[in-house]
């Protein structure tokens, strides 16, 4: 029974999200999806996402297709990886932070896990950074 692990901020759920998360769910049989915190996301993207983290996991839980859904660590984003031990780990096709050293990583440890970078889901008009609410000043 293969375990599938995805990470994302998943603020404005849209359906490059869900094509993202239907595809992980295909290759495995449980899909876990870990929504990041919102101080990750500030930290990363240099501002916090339009909605929190609760309702975001919410948000991702509810889908049919996700099996478990959890908050991102506040500490080591890849703690998560080690306490699952998946068999695949994917990444969208634009995902860039805490991936840079993660086979690397998971070498260290000998987990034997699939890393599998998606793709877009047409990035030209569902990305989340498009999608964007202007903020209020």
């Amino acid at each position: 029974m293969k375990t599938v692990l995805c990470f994302g901020t998943f603020d404005i759920l849209h359906p490059g999200h869900l094509f993202f998360l239907r595809e992980a769910k295909k290759l495995g049989r449980n899909l876990t999806v870990v929504v990041a915190r919102d101080s990750t996301v500030k930290e990363v993207k240099g501002e916090f996402p339009a909605n929190s983290e609760a309702y975001r996991l919410d948000r991702v839980a509810e889908l049919e297709f996700v099996d478990k859904a959890l908050l991102g660590s506040t500490g080591n984003k890849l703690e998560v990886v080690w306490k699952i031990k998946p068999d695949v780990v994917c990444l969208g096709y634009d995902q860039q932070s805490f991936t840079e050293h993660l086979k690397e990583e998971l070498g260290k440890r000998d987990l034997k896990v699939l890393v599998v970078r998606l793709p877009a889901y047409k990035e030209d008009r569902y990305k989340s950074s498009k999608l964007k609410l202007p903020k209020s000043e």
